[in-house]
């Protein structure tokens, strides 16, 4: 993947704009085990006669994300995670869109908790994945007449959901609007740098659209294709929609919702609920049980941290909520004591008035801690001060 690193810095100067009017790179890195490749930061600007400049990798670099880097908004790519560059292309292409919202002043951004605490309710499922198929056909539909129609369903079925789901159904609009735009211009990346079809890549982000296990086990994820099909609908039946997107208070559903006549006058009939819909829900509920179960059957050794932890960053793409409680799967940071903690593993947390505050935190061990008067040392973690017990491979520190 080193061999791309030029022609990455080439494609990201020249085609951005190709892909949305005025869209310019932040700074932005590659990081693989060892190095990280940092690109275009004024940090560096004395060596503008240089690509990227090579540095060690540290703890700030974890997952494809955007992070503040020496005090610039910065987007980075983790290269083990890709083979091909047209995943590393467009994935880039994703962060440095989010890197351009930052810059362009977006706020519209969603409240996490109501995506950790979706309801999932019969109804709201049944009605959800009709809504998704509507929108499914109304982009792929030729006939302007059917896509209208296609198109009028899918604004009656989301009217019909807010009057049950309100508040969780504003996460859902404000997430396909910050991350809707930003699947789009990944979209196009991948388009243009693939060698297999439009028709081939437009299936491969918009098949989860109508699939119903996948748009509910993800409810946050499932949102992407969902406000990548309504920019597509947009570029066809509403051009130059982008110009003034980042200076409306609206959000991407209001945009395409002025494209129908009167949604809230169209009848929709009652709908049984499906058995699918049954099996889904169930299915959806017994993974999140199932990966509790995973991370508790691990015969290693046990720390559990309470007192008053808060979380700083996590990756809220893969967080997996069960009752009061939070999986987060691939890393999260944390401030205890005044000090801040990275942990680079699945952990448990036990919230308390919000996902951002905990009273416990539940970790696995691959080795005993080192035992200090007043405090554990951690591999991998620290020292982290506070009073313990140890019962048999299980420790229990307590935290201011």
């Amino acid at each position: 993947m080193i061999d791309y690193l030029s022609q990455i810095y080439k494609d990201v100067k020249v085609n951005l704009e190709n892909y949305w009017p005025g869209f310019k790179a932040v700074p932005f890195a590659l990081y693989d085990q060892s190095n990280t490749y940092v690109f275009n930061h004024p940090s560096f600007k004395h060596h503008q006669q240089d690509e990227f400049q090579i540095l060690n990798r540290d703890d700030r670099f974890n997952g494809c994300t955007l992070i503040m880097f020496e005090g610039y908004p910065t987007a980075i790519v983790d290269l083990e995670l890709y083979d091909e560059y047209e995943e590393v292309y467009s994935i880039l292409v994703h962060e440095l869109f989010h890197g351009f919202q930052y810059v362009q002043g977006e706020r519209r951004f969603p409240d996490e908790v109501k995506g950790i605490t979706y309801p999932l309710s019969k109804e709201n499922v049944e009605w959800r994945h009709q809504e998704r198929v509507n929108l499914f056909h109304a982009l792929l539909e030729k006939n302007m007449e059917k896509k209208k129609q296609y198109l009028t369903a899918f604004v009656a079925f989301r009217e019909k959901r807010s009057i049950h789901i309100s508040e969780h159904l504003v996460y859902e609009t404000f997430t396909e609007t910050v991350e809707g735009p930003a699947w789009y211009v990944e979209f196009k990346g991948y388009s243009e740098k693939s060698r297999v079809s439009y028709h081939s890549v437009l299936q491969k982000y918009g098949d989860n659209l109508i699939d119903r296990y996948e748009s509910t086990t993800n409810i946050r994820r499932s949102c992407y294709s969902s406000g990548l099909f309504m920019c597509l609908l947009l570029d066809e039946l509403s051009p130059g929609w982008k110009e003034q997107f980042f200076e409306t208070k609206g959000t991407l559903y209001d945009l395409v919702k002025r494209l129908v006549d009167d949604p809230l006058h169209t009848p929709i009939k009652e709908i049984d609920i499906s058995k699918e819909t049954e099996d889904v829900i169930k299915f959806t509920l017994e993974e999140r049980l199932k990966q509790f179960e995973i991370f508790n059957d691990q015969d290693d050794i046990e720390l559990h941290i309470v007192g008053q932890i808060i979380a700083t960053a996590f990756d809220p793409m893969n967080i997996i909520p069960l009752e009061d409680r939070l999986l987060h799967k691939n890393f999260i940071k944390i401030k205890m004591n005044d000090h801040e903690y990275l942990l680079q593993q699945p952990v448990i947390g036990y919230w308390n008035g919000g996902i951002h505050n905990m009273h416990t935190l539940q970790l696995t061990l691959k080795t005993n801690p080192i035992e200090q008067k007043d405090s554990l040392i951690i591999a991998g973690v620290g020292e982290i001060k506070g009073k313990y017990m140890k019962q048999g491979n299980r420790y229990q520190l307590f935290v201011d």
